[in-house]
């Protein structure tokens, strides 16, 4: 498949997980690619794409990177948005301090780089923009209350996004992940006292009984991005196991 051949792409958070997997699709289904990272990974199939260290919180760092990034590549095509970070707890549990943190990086971080895109994008025949949400979103999780908040305002700014560079010629999108597979969930997991117990709640709380996969979301980002999903525009895609929308009955 080689429907992103000749398009230029830019992945922010692709040092890993998610943002790592959509990297390594885009650039596999013919994109040229640019991660940019706090740390960009390390290259296994040199020439794949390449990295920028990156911080979403400087707005100096993004436009830099961003500049960066379209001169090599020879313009932008498509933006994913996916940099971010967690935070667990109820409303009582984090600082001001904290919910300033997770939002600048969650929510501004979004938006200082697709202002720094924006140019690019423009001058494209085919720009696309993908933001990684999360089934937070729309779903009640507990201990999530300040990465909730920060995704529903990624579903918001997505949709306010749509409507605004829709006559740009910008298509934007996003995709709302259930609990994955991924080294933030890892390190959430390691953190507490049963960490078995802990994935095991987590893949029951799925209807599928298991972790979404980092390569499942960012096939669903491939397809966003796409050209071939050029009729879809505002559209928040679950890649969930069923998370979001099913109510099954218990297994006898």
């Amino acid at each position: 498949m080689a429907e992103l051949s000749g398009l230029a792409a830019v992945v922010t958070g692709g040092g890993s997980g998610i943002g790592l997997a959509a990297a390594r699709l885009l650039a596999a289904r013919g994109a040229r690619v640019a991660v940019l990272d706090l740390k960009p990974p390390d290259l296994q199939s040199p020439g794949e794409f390449f990295g920028l260290s990156t911080d979403v919180a400087d707005d100096a760092s993004v436009r830099a990177a961003v500049d960066a990034a379209a001169a090599e590549l020879s313009g932008i095509d498509i933006l994913v948005n996916n940099a971010g970070i967690g935070a667990t707890g109820t409303v009582a549990d984090n600082s001001d301090d904290e919910w300033h943190r997770v939002y600048d990086v969650n929510v501004v971080g979004m938006v200082r780089v697709t202002r720094a895109a924006l140019p690019h994008l423009r001058a494209s025949a085919h720009g696309a923009i993908v933001n990684t949400c999360s089934v937070a979103a729309t779903a009640g999780l507990p201990q999530r209350a300040l990465y909730s908040a920060t995704k529903g305002a990624v579903l918001a700014l997505t949709l306010a996004m749509a409507a605004d560079h829709l006559h740009e010629g910008i298509r934007v999108n996003c995709v709302n992940p259930g609990t994955a597979d991924t080294p933030w969930v890892g390190r959430l997991l390691a953190a507490v006292g049963d960490p078995a117990a802990e994935r095991a709640a987590l893949e029951a709380r799925q209807p599928m009984g298991r972790l979404v996969t980092a390569d499942e979301v960012a096939a669903g980002i491939a397809y966003l991005a796409s050209p071939l999903a050029a009729s879809v525009t505002g559209t928040a895609l679950a890649v969930d196991g069923g998370m979001a929308g099913l109510r099954l009955r218990p297994r006898p």
